[in-house]
């Protein structure tokens, strides 16, 4: 663990990284203090520019505070994003694990599955299950999930496939350990590097993909997030730019934070690969 903290405090842009996803993750708890008042509130008259009285970052179209809904955004939006990354997460490593370790038809037919998903493009697949079905969080959440498990499939499944030969498994199979043992206690433990710097890379996906989704109307319409607040303006960009801006600046800034963790997460788990690239 040492060793770990060690390496990932050698990379600068990823303890950047994390000093701006910790801020961001401040004001998402600080949101309700800083900000009493609901996001969903008329503070002043609309349109508003930045640094007017009582709205710092300006106000939207109907006069409601800029920088409050950026606030209470950054809860729902990272709150949304972890929770579509752990489904998708569960979901990848469910269906890797067992075409990895089991392997024959049973691999074949999940290696179908997985290319059928991936042969239709995830935005667009996105677009059409939230639109199918009514748009709010759970059907956003659900969608994020659907299309973003098969990278992650096809990587644990990679890692299972190489594994499940060596030594310390085949061991564990003639000490007649369940396959089901033998995947939770021998395999998948040692398949988590991967799956630890993809997951802080799917977060990020899911905020960008969250926010598409809202820009172009098919996100909650009774949730603050950083999407809604750039669809919202979406039809007054060139007259009230700060409305898509600021919200616009906060998403490239987690986003950007979340892609810098993961690759000091990629060179801490896997020095040999940190080491190569630096020669």
């Amino acid at each position: 663990m040492k060793a770990f903290m060690q390496s990932f405090c050698r990379n600068k842009g990823g303890v950047m990284g994390l000093i701006v996803l910790a801020l961001v993750t401040l004001v998402a708890i600080t949101a309700s203090w800083v900000f009493p008042d609901s996001p969903w509130d008329i503070i002043n008259g609309p349109f508003m520019p930045p640094l007017s009285e009582g709205a710092l970052l300006g106000t939207d179209t109907l006069g409601r505070d800029i920088a409050s809904g950026i606030a209470y955004g950054s809860r729902i939006t990272l709150v949304l994003a972890a929770v579509s990354t752990a489904v998708s997460i569960l979901l990848g490593i469910t269906v890797g694990a067992l075409a990895g370790f089991y392997g024959g038809r049973v691999d074949q037919a999940i290696v179908g599955f997985i290319e059928l998903f991936q042969t239709i493009p995830s935005f667009f697949l996105a677009v059409v299950l939230v639109a199918i079905l009514t748009p709010n969080m759970a059907t956003v959440i659900f969608a994020i999930a659907v299309v973003s498990w098969p990278p992650l499939a096809r990587l644990v499944r990679a890692e299972f496939m190489s594994l499940k030969n060596r030594e310390f498994v085949q061991a564990a199979m003639l000490s007649g350990q369940s396959n089901l043992r033998i995947i939770l206690t021998q395999i998948l433990p040692n398949s988590l590097s991967p799956v630890i710097v993809s997951g802080s890379l799917m977060i990020a996906s899911s905020i960008l993909l969250e926010s598409a989704l809202s820009f172009l109307g098919l996100g909650d319409p009774n949730a603050m997030t950083w999407g809604y607040i750039i669809g919202a303006s979406r039809s007054v960009l060139r007259d009230a730019w700060w409305m898509s801006v600021f919200p616009g600046v906060a998403i490239l800034m987690t986003v950007l934070a979340l892609n810098l963790i993961g690759e000091a997460l990629n060179d801490a788990l896997n020095p040999k690969l940190a080491r190569r690239r630096t020669t």
